[in-house]
């Protein structure tokens, strides 16, 4: 059974930092690209960062994120991480992890098969 998870959400202040956790279980992680995104209220999901699977080594950021999140995976631990620094208000929104098998990394929600029940973030004074 195929199944992601994702964990480390919660509420921070302007300027801090979280790091949000995908455990995966049912697959093997090498073979698969893992995406994060995101859903704030009243808007569609968006694709914040994407990682190619291990033999294509190959990350992809949205413009409102890059220089600020960082993207990475464990094989071992069957986990990809996503490192969130300088944390604005306009990142507050449910974030999900999600994966799919085969090359590249596409970062559009339609690419992807497998999916997290998502984690709170709320970034507020």
């Amino acid at each position: 059974q195929v199944q992601l998870v994702e964990s480390g959400g919660g509420l921070v202040q302007p300027g801090g930092s979280l790091r949000l956790s995908c455990v995966v279980s049912g697959f093997a992680l090498d073979y698969y690209a893992i995406g994060w995104f995101r859903q704030a209220p009243g808007k569609e999901r968006e694709g914040v960062s994407c990682i190619s699977r291990s033999s294509d080594e190959g990350t992809w950021y949205a413009h409102s994120v890059k220089g600020r999140f960082t993207i990475s995976r464990d094989n071992a631990k069957n986990a990809v991480f996503l490192q969130m620094n300088s944390l604005k208000p306009e990142d507050t929104a449910v974030y999900y992890c999600a994966g799919y098998y085969g090359p590249g990394h596409a970062c559009q929600p339609d690419d992807y098969d497998y999916w997290g029940q998502g984690t709170q973030v709320t970034v507020s004074s």
